[in-house]
């Protein structure tokens, strides 16, 4: 179905290896890695991991307390990505709250420290007495949606989107639906993530983290590496402003790049082993929306969070769709796995590649697990063009996601 071609004309984002597009695009030039050994971890008994990623400091002194109290760490990461990208965009308050607005957001859920907080008070005590009215807003799983509809005071349409790692990359697709088929003149889109032991902790008991490299941060996460043992839990925001391109070029906005093309689906098979076939599906349905070859991708920023299941399946799922020949690697390797902020950190590191002119290596990459399926793995940093390219995302549940950018 034809609509109206939308682009990305605002950038914002908090992430391990930088605040700033152009912080991350050195650090991934340079091979610049975020993660680091949590020595406070050492206090939870039977957790095996001491690996994550946590963002670069930010200070959130400055902002306002009467716009902030209902916002957790990990809605305070979204509202410090989204004043980015809202100033990059050129939004103004005005345009905000005028209705043609909208925001889609997410994250796995709220936030945990502040439900951490709450819960040890009630439990410790048995009682409600002194926990803070504003506790709920906190750790609400739609919370990151919720403040920044606030914060901005926005009037169009909220789309919240919880779907563990996958929340960005669905808030970025449903956003691009919402202005192809003209029900928002303009989208906010992204996806947030704080850091907390329970993260590690949800993967840890499942044997899917990183523990073998402990105490040597620098060599974990390894995707597609036959010694990889495990993800790395990362922490970090990211957001992006949409627009139609009629519109961004009436205002003469700044434009990133087209989203081209949206795919989302469900593996329909099990709740956490991956289905390659649901995988392809997904990217078929983002080249089919694209309506672009395969052969048209010049470059693939895979999923790749370096657990054994999930890797094997989606360089399966690659090679079946697009063939072994197109560079890709996983950038999770620089950041740990973000969870409900990847998709949203990982488009604006395509964006900053494709504007650069440049493709990250798969750092840690020395060899290939041969269960892996053929690819192109990028093990270096390699000058380069990249005119089309394809960001996958995958979530428990068997959600699948693909995103398709193209330079303007």
């Amino acid at each position: 179905m034809n609509g109206a071609r939308v682009v990305i004309t605002g950038l914002g984002l908090a992430s391990p290896i930088g605040n700033t597009p152009g912080a991350v695009s050195a650090a991934l030039r340079a091979g610049q890695h975020g993660v680091a050994t949590q020595r406070a971890w050492d206090a939870y008994g039977n957790l095996a991991t001491r690996l994550a990623a946590p963002a670069v400091p930010i200070d959130f002194s400055g902002y306002p307390r009467k716009k902030i109290r209902t916002m957790g760490r990990v809605a305070l990461l979204s509202a410090f990505a989204s004043d980015a990208a809202v100033a990059d965009a050129g939004l103004t308050p005005e345009e905000l709250g005028s209705g043609k607005i909208g925001l889609a957001y997410g994250s796995t859920h709220g936030s945990s420290s502040e439900l951490e907080q709450f819960c040890r008070s009630l439990f410790k005590e048995d009682s409600l007495k002194g926990l803070p009215s504003t506790s709920y807003l906190k750790f609400m799983s739609h919370t990151c949606a919720a403040n920044l509809a606030m914060y901005y005071g926005i009037r169009g349409r909220i789309i919240t989107t919880c779907s563990a790692c996958v929340s960005a990359s669905q808030a970025i697709g449903y956003g691009y639906e919402a202005i192809k088929f003209g029900i928002q003149d303009a989208m906010i889109c992204g996806g947030a993530e704080e850091l907390h032991f329970t993260h590690a902790g949800v993967f840890d008991i499942m044997y899917a983290t990183s523990t073998r490299f402990n105490d040597r941060p620098e060599s974990s996460p390894r995707p597609f590496d036959l010694q990889r043992d495990g993800l790395v839990i990362g922490e970090g925001a990211g957001t992006v402003v949409l627009e139609s391109y009629d519109r961004a070029r009436a205002r003469g906005a700044k434009i990133y790049a087209e989203l081209l093309g949206y795919g989302t689906n469900c593996d329909g098979v099990h709740m956490t082993n991956p289905s390659w076939e649901g995988m392809a599906a997904s990217m078929r349905l983002c080249l089919t929306d694209a309506r672009v070859p395969a052969s048209s991708i010049d470059y693939v920023n895979a999923h790749g969070t370096a657990t054994e299941l999930g890797d094997i399946a989606e360089s399966r799922a690659t090679l079946e769709v697009l063939g072994r020949e197109v560079p890709i690697s996983s950038t999770k390797s620089y950041t740990g796995h973000t969870l409900g902020a990847c998709g949203s950190i990982e488009v604006a590191f395509c964006l900053m590649m494709m504007r650069e002119r440049f493709l990250a290596a798969n750092r840690n990459l020395v060899e290939v697990d041969p269960r892996c399926a053929p690819l192109n793995y990028l093990r270096e940093t390699i000058d380069a063009r990249p005119a089309t390219i394809m960001t996958n995302n995958f979530a428990f549940g068997g959600i699948n996601t693909s995103l398709l950018l193209r330079a303007v």
